[in-house]
């Protein structure tokens, strides 16, 4: 069994985060800093980038044809 020890940087605040079950927010170091990153996604700071403008009306108009 492999014993190495993976450690990961929580995207939020930068804390060091052990990659296994005794973090169970990974890749987050805890429940707060999951939220808030979950909040930029909701309230659109966070995107991924696209080369198509796509409104979602133009979502809808497509699910209709």
């Amino acid at each position: 069994m492999n014993d190495e020890v993976i450690e990961v940087e929580c995207p939020t605040c930068g804390n060091t985060v052990v990659w296994g079950q005794q973090s169970p927010y990974r890749p987050f170091c805890s429940k707060r800093c999951q939220l808030i990153d979950l909040g930029e996604w909701a309230d659109e700071e966070k995107r991924i980038p696209s080369d198509k403008q796509v409104t979602d009306s133009d979502d809808w108009s497509e699910i209709q044809h």
